[in-house]
């Protein structure tokens, strides 16, 4: 898998990071979810997991070249809107060894692989139809 570094959120220790992929993905690497009210609201199968990471780290989806990196709606694979402002995103667990040889990733960090279509989508407009399901913000 090829990587290339759009975008960083970094304060002291902190390294939430978005790559674009040559597989038509977005790399996610964010904090690890430990909280149980953030983990009951998921379901998590086999070979995925979860990252929290800041919601202004999608504004460096315009180095990929769309015109703007506002979440409009959370919904799948960004999962959860956190009462401190951050998204939590669901993906597959990447495991290529190339790819996170690439990266700084630290014991508290880990990475998802989610499809461009899915985090583009929701940078659209909220439509009629998705006003019938609104999406659950945390507890």
């Amino acid at each position: 898998m090829k990587l290339r570094f759009l975008g960083k959120n970094s304060t002291v220790g902190d390294c939430p990071t978005l790559y674009a992929t040559d597989r038509d993905t977005y790399l996610v690497q964010g904090w690890k979810v430990f909280a149980n009210d953030l983990l009951m609201q998921l379901e998590i199968s086999e070979g995925e997991t979860a990252v929290e990471v800041p919601t202004e780290l999608f504004e460096h989806l315009t180095k990929d070249g769309l015109p703007v990196g506002e979440i409009k709606r959370v919904e799948d694979p960004i999962m959860i809107l956190t009462p401190g402002g951050t998204f939590v995103v669901q993906g597959c667990k990447v495991t290529d060894p190339e790819a996170l040889a690439r990266m700084e990733i630290p014991d508290y960090e880990t990475v998802v692989e989610v499809p461009k279509t899915a985090i583009t989508a929701l940078l659209e407009d909220v439509c009629e139809a998705d006003l019938q399901h609104p999406a659950q913000p945390a507890l």
